[in-house]
């Protein structure tokens, strides 16, 4: 029933704000959780309002236990035993006290400068004012010691110039809040309290407002400080670009540049000063009366009585007052002969048919050279005069044009005159041809096939040998061993060993060389034997590894300081443009480059047999801690060429040569650079 009772209270009585706020304050009172409150009101603003205002409450009390720790201790060490949200808030607001008790000490001003949070300066400068020397801060005898509330601060330093026992009033300009004692601004712009005219844009300032002008004063003028526009003397302020001949004169939002030197009468002055004479006479109305003459002089005029005389084409008219004209074509015995006669104003025209003048020194009938007379005008390209008229002709290239007078283009790719492809061009045609010919500098119609193997650069077309075609060309390869690529240009090498097109037997091996092959069948000597171990290898195939295998007993094989012998083959082109040294063949050793003891042997690489006109040599140098000899080809080398390369990779010991291994390098040379 009671809840019922409050439900229906609460929609009949709507509660207010200050409502929801006082309940808040007093729950803060009895330190209650802010934000677990019982709600009043099922609005969303007012559930607001009650936590807000229960926390101001709390943060107050919090605040005012730090700010009396302050004054009761003058140290804040009390409150670093914990570190609860309460305590950081005491603590700050003991340590802002402590700031302004400081101030005052040293003789500086209450009102803290340092950039610190708005309500620890309202502490500061509370404590500071507290102690100041008309206040000993000492409670008076009789009375309890004084203890401060942070809304009390704020009040005293929100209403410093406007508090009375606790209660505040505002500077012109602000109202109270709903605290009662904090101000803000009023926007007399919102409320439409201000006294802006038409024209001006009310602006909010704090405590006040000011009127802007919504449109500028223009050019010419300046808004002054009263929100006015006030006219700009260029003159006083040298801004006008009067010349130093004239004088400026400010007017209303400009300037005018006179003459300093005023023309008299009858004279008239132009911009830059100068007086020119007013010619009088040339007035509409006439400065001279009728029957005079007028006579221009220099600043004035002059009339003159004139008798009537009539010029040529002109006779007095009856009472003799004024000249009238004479119609020279009056009657058929015309002044024209005959011909065709047009009167005008004081003369007379004879006119011919079309084509024609009248000459009056004949008193005839002339052509007239149309095409001399308006040279360009008639026609656009040629002009023939003929009898009467003209006549209008085109250039090569050109047809006339259904007017008679212009000229259109003729497109001479109609009547096929080039040998092959044709591109009309303005007034002319232009002959081309297809790819893998060219126009011939005889008669410039007449395609010529390319010879493409001819050209300069018909060497590189094709890789062996070019043929030309008509508009084209075609290349080939040697007879055997080679195959067009499908490029048409390069040849491939044939694998005839992969391709099984060999005729190697059973005992040989096929080796693919370019432009061929080779078969190969290499035997162990005495005292060898065929190994499948590759030490030392080279980087090609090895076909073949003979190792040392001697005998029981068998001394002199056990002293050779042969160890092995191997067999490899490799196939090089002719190099068609040798510059540098080419590396063929690696032999790699497994002794590595740095060995732990002191007699380690030093391998030495040598050419034994083999080297035809000196083309290879031998060098060694270090790849990845191991010893590398490399097979260069130092010289060219023209194909067909096929040498046994006999390399020997030593082992020396104290000078003397502890072992060896002999590798023997097949090398075939292609007649061919591909």
């Amino acid at each position: 029933i009671y809840i019922y009772i409050y439900i229906y209270f609460i929609l009949q009585y709507p509660i207010s704000l200050d409502d929801c706020c006082k309940d808040g304050k007093e729950r803060g009172q009895e330190s209650q959780d802010c934000t677990s409150l019982p709600l009043i009101s099922e609005s969303t603003t007012c559930r607001i309002a009650q936590e807000q205002c229960c926390t101001a409450v709390l943060e107050d009390n919090i605040c005012t236990s730090g700010i009396n720790v302050a004054k009761d201790q003058g140290s804040c060490d009390a409150l670093l035993s914990s570190s609860t949200c309460e305590t950081k808030t005491a603590k700050t607001c003991c340590e802002c006290c402590l700031l302004g008790r400081a101030a005052q000490e040293r003789g500086l001003s209450c009102d803290l400068t340092l950039a610190v949070w708005y309500q620890c300066g309202l502490v500061s400068r509370a404590c500071c004012v507290d102690r100041s020397p008309n206040s000993d801060g000492k409670p008076a005898p009789g009375e309890n010691k004084q203890t401060w509330k942070t809304s009390e601060i704020r009040a005293f330093d929100e209403c410093m110039t406007s508090c009375f026992n606790g209660s505040c009033a505002c500077l012109e300009g602000y109202k109270l809040k709903a605290d009662a004692k904090t101000c803000e601004d009023i926007n007399e712009c919102l409320l439409g309290s201000h006294h802006c005219r038409g024209g001006e844009r009310c602006i909010n300032t704090l405590g006040s407002y000011r009127c802007q002008r919504v449109i500028s004063c223009g050019t010419g003028y300046e808004l002054t400080d009263n929100n006015k526009c006030e006219d700009i003397d260029e003159c006083e302020t040298g801004t006008h670009n009067c010349g130093a001949e004239l004088e400026c004169q400010n007017t209303a939002g400009s300037f005018r540049c006179r003459p300093r030197v005023q023309c008299g009468l009858g004279f008239i002055q132009d911009a830059l000063g100068s007086c020119i004479d007013i010619n009088e006479c040339l007035s509409v109305t006439g400065p001279c009366p009728s029957g005079h003459m007028c006579f221009n002089t220099v600043g004035s005029y002059t009339c003159q009585r004139h008798s009537v005389t009539c010029g040529r084409g002109y006779h007095l008219n009856a009472d003799g007052s004024r000249c009238v004209d004479i119609d020279e074509c009056a009657g058929p015995d015309n002044s024209c002969d005959g011909h065709g006669c047009i009167n005008l104003v004081g003369s007379y025209r004879c006119e011919c048919r079309a084509g024609f003048i009248f000459n009056s020194i004949s008193r005839s009938c002339e052509d007239i050279n149309e095409c001399r007379n308006y040279p360009g005008r008639l026609c656009a390209h040629k002009c023939e005069n003929i009898l009467g008229s003209y006549k209008c002709s085109c250039t090569m290239g050109f047809k006339l044009a259904a007017d008679g007078r212009n000229c259109d283009d003729l497109n001479e790719c109609e009547s096929s005159p080039c040998s092959q492809e044709c591109a009309n061009v303005y007034g002319s045609y232009q002959c081309y041809c297809r790819r893998g010919y060219q126009l011939s500098d005889a008669d410039g119609i007449t395609c010529e096939d390319i010879d493409e193997c001819a050209l300069p650069t018909g060497g590189h077309i094709c890789s062996y040998r070019c043929h030309n075609t008509p508009g084209s060309f075609l290349c080939t390869c040697p007879a055997t061993g080679y195959t067009l690529a499908p490029n048409g240009r390069s040849c491939q090498d044939i694998d005839e060993c992969v391709t099984s097109t060999h005729s190697c037997s059973e005992s040989e091996s096929c080796f693919n060389i370019q432009g061929g092959y080779k078969c190969l069948n290499f035997d162990c000597p005495a005292n060898y034997r065929r190994s499948g171990d590759t030490r030392p290898r080279v980087d090609r195939a090895d076909f073949i590894r003979c190792v040392k295998s001697c005998q029981p007993n068998d001394i002199s094989c056990m002293l050779n300081p042969i160890l092995s012998f191997s067999h490899t083959a490799i196939s090089l082109p002719t190099f068609r443009e040798f510059n540098k040294p080419e590396e063929i063949v690696f032999l790699r050793s497994p002794t590595p480059s740095h060995l732990p003891h002191m007699d380690s042997p030093e391998i030495v690489y040598d050419i034994l047999e083999g080297n035809v006109q000196n083309s290879f040599d031998i060098i060694k140098r270090l790849d990845h801690g191991m010893i590398v000899g490399v097979v260069r080809q130092v010289k060219p080398l023209v194909g067909p060429v096929s040498s046994v390369l006999k390399l020997a990779m030593n082992y020396v010991t104290n000078g003397v040569v502890s072992h060896r291994n002999i590798i023997n390098v097949h090398i075939y040379v292609s007649e061919f650079w591909f």
